[in-house]
């Protein structure tokens, strides 16, 4: 099994759900690609780009799970201190997506991932 994560909004998640696809972030439509994180990776992510943000939700996606055409836009680039981190280079159809939950933050507002890795 090999999960990877995204943080989003609860916004942007309903807004997947009814388009039936997430097409990104801010930060994910800017960079070209739909960010995500290894469970090993994903706290730091949270502490550093999530902070203080309260209606967070987890999206956790089965990469053996995913069809064919979506497994080869998924592309694994280094990033934060040479960390290769999973890049998907197009939408993410909802279908996709195995698990969604809300994130809760700790009492320095970050948010609390739990063990994902």
């Amino acid at each position: 099994m090999s999960l990877i994560y995204k943080l989003l909004s609860q916004a942007e998640w309903q807004k997947a759900q009814a388009a039936g696809a997430f097409t990104g972030s801010a930060v994910d439509l800017a960079d070209g690609y739909i960010h995500f994180s290894t469970g090993a990776q994903a706290q730091e992510t949270a502490r550093r780009y999530f902070s203080g943000q309260s209606d967070l939700m987890v999206l956790a996606i089965e990469t053996d799970d995913l069809s064919a055409d979506l497994q080869a836009s998924l592309i694994w680039e280094p990033s934060r201190g040479g960390d290769l981190f999973p890049h998907l280079y197009r939408p993410l159809p909802v279908e996709a997506v195995l698990r969604a939950w809300p994130v809760d933050l700790d009492s320095d507002g970050v948010p609390m991932m739990g063990d994902l890795a």
